[in-house]
């Protein structure tokens, strides 16, 4: 599903790819529109098809939601290509990412491999609430290294408007709140445990993010890619941290 939605919007992007990632398969000519439309529409169905096959709701569910706001994000027709706006472009990702994922898998997990009854978690209420946070810096970073080629195609994201350099901090900001958010969670917890595992960690994330973040040169494209691919790398870190949140 997931290289379903990726694909599905460099099929649509291509011309705004060629300015900002033009190593990019389909911008590059590497594959022809017609292989894309292939390997997008085969990984699609054959993620649909899984999903029945599973035989489990929440799973089938999980990638219908993603199915349609990976869809409505990118494709070019009237009321959808909602990566236009930026608040509707953050709502996809947060939705799919932080909270669809998150509650399906649980769910699924619990009932359908465990069979657990299903109660909510301290440490599944962390994870929406940690991820909502996370994803919604990705929805604002993943456009700063593009505002040359979304400005002149009328892409107005947060980044055209308010400029890379405020963007950039606003990110850290955020991450750095969810990173003192986490602390404090671990700090009151009665398992010592997940006090230091959870404390510590965070603390050790939050220190590597802010020394990162000051060695990014903001008028290379590369080095705020390559940030941008580290804030990716602490995101699936913190699946290592979640379990213990107690």
């Amino acid at each position: 599903m997931n290289i379903y939605v990726v694909g599905l919007n460099q099929l649509y992007d291509v011309e705004i790819d060629k300015v900002n990632k033009p190593d990019l398969p389909i911008a590059s000519g590497e594959y022809s529109m017609e292989m894309g439309k292939a390997i997008v529409s085969a990984f699609g169905l054959m993620s649909i098809i899984m999903g029945f096959m599973f035989q489990s709701p929440p799973v089938l569910f999980c990638l219908l939601i993603c199915f349609f706001f990976g869809t409505a994000y990118s494709i070019d027709v009237p009321f959808f290509r909602w990566k236009k706006n930026a608040f509707l472009a953050a709502m996809c990702i947060v939705i799919v990412r932080a909270i669809t994922v998150q509650l399906t898998v649980f769910y699924h997990i619990q009932q359908y491999v465990l069979g657990r009854p299903v109660i909510f978690s301290r440490s599944l209420a962390f994870a929406i609430i940690c991820m909502t946070l996370f994803v919604t810096v990705i929805a604002l970073f993943k456009d700063i290294p593009d505002v040359e080629g979304d400005r002149d195609h009328g892409i107005q994201t947060i980044s055209v408007t308010l400029g890379k350099k405020r963007v950039f901090w606003l990110c850290i900001t955020i991450l750095l709140i969810a990173y003192g958010s986490a602390v404090v969670i671990g700090a009151s917890s009665s398992f010592l445990l997940s006090k230091l595992v959870t404390v510590t960690g965070h603390c050790i994330l939050a220190s590597i993010l802010w020394l990162r973040a000051n060695s990014v040169n903001l008028e290379s494209n590369t080095s705020i890619t390559s940030f941008y691919m580290f804030i990716w790398k602490l995101f699936y870190a913190e699946y290592l941290l979640i379990p213990f949140v107690r």
